[in-house]
């Protein structure tokens, strides 16, 4: 288990996240607050945005959706996609989203990635301010490595600052984590929040049924991502699954993804409220031991970090 953050109003937060970056590119508006509505019924209290995110639209609309509410929510944005991790750079777009959320104060603010022409020390600094000045309650790392992050943890013991919460890609078709960044998140108290839990959509089952549409089919980075036979093969392998245990491929990758004992908080998202609706049918899910190993089952798990150590160590004594 990792640690629990809590709304304002002292709540704990939902155990799933959405994600917002569909928000003002594939989801309009009215498809946004279908999904917020959806989400909020469901009991997710836990939104997710990025100042890089549809060119600024998925923050305001955000923004829009949250009044009214906003002490019952945990809101968390992300700078330091573009331009770097230098503390001119992030204060100027996190003041730009805070504008566009409409916000005094945001609940998480994630540097987006590790950023190795920045000293380390400016850019905690940047953040140990922020706390300071009642700007953020929580700060986040975004895919950064185990090293990175413990990197992160003593520099940022200079300034009374560590990481609360860590967003890594985690899906059953992309398990690198398990490694060293869940065991490492359990061991620090850093609460995870892993996005593509559906392996951008390719867990839904719908290209083993031949779906000729889709990011996989549009979007060449997330072609290469997921590009592998044996990816497509998982997928097909869930879906089958799915079908035996009569639920769909994408409750199931969620709920498993949810179900690692480090007690990942999977963020979900979609390009409407139809969409997210086998997403959600996870929060109840009840996933037994034996399914959660049958799910593992479908892809190669990566060696565990001590059989590498050991692997080094017979390759020493050689």
């Amino acid at each position: 288990m990792t640690r629990t953050l809590t709304t304002p109003d002292h709540t704990p937060a939902s155990r799933f996240a959405f994600g917002t970056m569909q928000f003002g590119g594939r989801a309009d508006e009215t498809q946004s607050a279908e999904m917020y509505a959806a989400c909020r019924a469901a009991g997710i209290s836990h939104f997710d945005t990025a100042w890089v995110y549809t060119e600024g639209a998925s923050e305001t609309i955000l923004g829009k959706l949250i009044k009214g509410e906003r002490e019952k929510l945990l809101i968390a944005t992300k700078v330091g996609y573009t331009g770097g991790a230098g503390a001119a750079n992030m204060r100027a777009q996190f003041d730009t989203s805070r504008k566009r959320l409409d916000l005094d104060m945001v609940d998480v603010l994630y540097l987006h990635r590790f950023d190795l022409d920045t000293d380390l020390h400016e850019t905690l600094e940047c953040f140990a301010t922020l706390k300071q000045q009642g700007l953020i309650r929580y700060v986040g790392l975004s895919n950064f490595a185990a090293w990175q992050v413990m990197k992160a943890q003593m520099i940022g013991a200079e300034f009374d600052l560590k990481a609360d919460i860590f967003q890594p890609m985690y899906s059953l078709v992309k398990r690198q984590v398990e490694v060293e960044i869940l065991p490492m998140c359990a061991d620090q108290d850093i609460a995870i929040a892993p996005y593509s839990p559906l392996g951008g959509g390719l867990l839904t089952g719908k290209y083993a049924a031949g779906a000729s549409e889709g990011r996989l089919k549009e979007d060449e980075r997330y072609n290469s991502r997921y590009g592998q036979g044996w990816m497509h093969q998982s997928a097909a392998d869930l879906a089958a699954l799915a079908a035996e245990v009569g639920t769909d491929p994408a409750t199931l990758a969620v709920a498993w993804a949810a179900a690692h004992p480090s007690a990942p908080m999977p963020i979900i998202s979609g390009r409407n409220a139809d969409q997210l609706v086998p997403s959600l049918a996870a929060l109840e899910f009840e996933i037994t031991p034996d399914l959660y190993a049958r799910i593992s089952s479908l892809s190669p798990r990566p060696a565990p970090a001590t059989d590498r150590l050991e692997e080094q160590d017979e390759g020493s004594s050689a």
